[in-house]
């Protein structure tokens, strides 16, 4: 009796990201956003003279603090 000595070299069906990739995905990206947040909002909190010593001018602190959290 001969047996079929091939081998089965199907590929695994290639599946989606479910929910829970998509959700830990957002979660992570509105983390990320919110610490983005905090330190333009912390920034915007320095008096002049801490702005000068970190080589910054009120106006650039101004503009990248205004700017909204999804923006970099």
């Amino acid at each position: 009796m001969i047996r079929d000595a091939s081998l089965c070299l199907e590929l695994p069906a290639v599946r989606r990201p479910g929910f829970r990739a998509w959700l830990t995905t957002a979660l992570i990206w509105l983390r990320e956003r919110y610490v983005v947040y905090r330190q333009r909002r912390a920034l915007l909190a320095l008096d002049a003279a801490m702005l000068k010593d970190i080589g910054i001018s009120r106006a650039d602190a101004v503009a990248e603090g205004s700017k909204p959290f999804w923006r970099s």
